[in-house]
């Protein structure tokens, strides 16, 4: 078997794929060894954040073309495993219609991008954006008056997405006091672990039901995957369903909301605030009106950035690998 990893995660992971492998005879050739030798027989590959790098998924560095470049032109590659918990990346897509298993990280950082989520929705309803800009501004502005935070307790947010990383939100939202609704793809009866036995279920909607569930809500957080329902599922008409104030945190896709409408709805009012941690195109232009709104927090798609997420990636892969060789 030819194992196809980077020079990084080789060096730290060769002892634990030969304790994985046992007597299989196997060979590891990294990433950078491969696109200098021109050898396309791998049989596995393991792409790992320090593979992707910089590069977002719609602009790529010479060094990732080169990569992917590797795993398409690999005609006995079987199975992929990827640091993302997302596989929307073109080629990604790509290798699965040819065939190619590709198995994502999902879960690896779910916590991490769970109280990103928390902390954005956080500063947003303490209305840090404000308070920053009048810091920088060296103006001593308390919020009173009109500007007085309201309550988060008994709130309402909507959950759009139903897995591990909106499961980990809503324990903390419970916590916190607010009532939940949930999109999912299918409504079911199921339970979450609660941190107090009697704090009552979400409300679980359909996707179809979104439109009557918006004007109800104080919070939109996305954390959904990036399917053709999800696709601009958050546009103009929606947002102007929402209640007045209302907010919206998106760690899920930049794609999910039609950006042009957001900002639209950020500058007119509609929309009371946003923390975005992705968007329509990665990364977002310096002349995007995002940078410089007073009510929106902007992060470079890294609510899920953790030291520990390297070694959570790791075991993830030699899991799937000792599954997968022997199967």
């Amino acid at each position: 078997m030819k194992i196809l990893l980077s020079e990084l995660a080789l060096r730290g992971l060769s002892k634990d794929i030969a304790r994985v492998m046992g007597s299989r005879p196997f060979e590891c050739v990294s990433f950078e060894d491969a696109v200098a030798s021109g050898r396309r027989d791998f049989d596995v590959a393991f792409v790992s954040r320090d593979v992707t790098g910089l590069s977002t998924k719609h602009e790529l560095a010479p060094s990732l073309k080169a990569c992917y470049q590797v795993l398409e032109e690999s005609p006995n590659l079987r199975w992929v495993h990827i640091h993302s918990a997302g596989a929307d990346r073109d080629v990604y897509v790509r290798l699965k219609a040819k065939g190619v298993q590709v198995a994502t990280s999902s879960g690896a950082n779910a916590e991490v991008v769970a109280q990103t989520a928390l902390a954005g929705l956080l500063a947003l309803s303490r209305k840090f954006p404000e308070l920053i800009h009048a810091m920088h501004a060296k103006k001593w502005a308390p919020l009173l008056g009109s500007q007085l935070p309201p309550d988060l307790s008994g709130q309402t947010a909507l959950l759009v997405g139903w897995g591990p990383i909106a499961q980990r939100v809503a324990q903390f939202l419970t916590m916190l006091g607010l009532r939940l609704k949930v999109v999912r793809q299918q409504v079911q009866s199921e339970s979450f672990a609660k941190p107090a036995s009697h704090s009552p279920q979400p409300e679980m909607l359909t996707f179809e039901a979104i439109d009557s569930a918006l004007p109800t809500i104080d919070w939109v957080i996305l954390m959904c995957p990036l399917t053709a329902k999800t696709r601009g599922l958050i546009n103009s008409r929606r947002l102007n369903l929402l209640p007045p104030g209302a907010g919206l945190v998106n760690v899920s896709r930049g794609e999910v909301v039609v950006e042009r409408d957001l900002i639209e709805a950020l500058q007119n009012g509609s929309l009371g605030s946003a923390y975005l941690d992705v968007f329509e195109h990665e990364p977002l232009s310096p002349t995007s009106p995002l940078w410089n709104l007073p009510n929106v927090i902007l992060t470079p798609h890294s609510a899920g950035f953790s030291a520990g997420n390297e070694l959570r990636v790791s075991h993830l892969f030699l899991d799937n690998l000792a599954s997968w060789a022997f199967e």
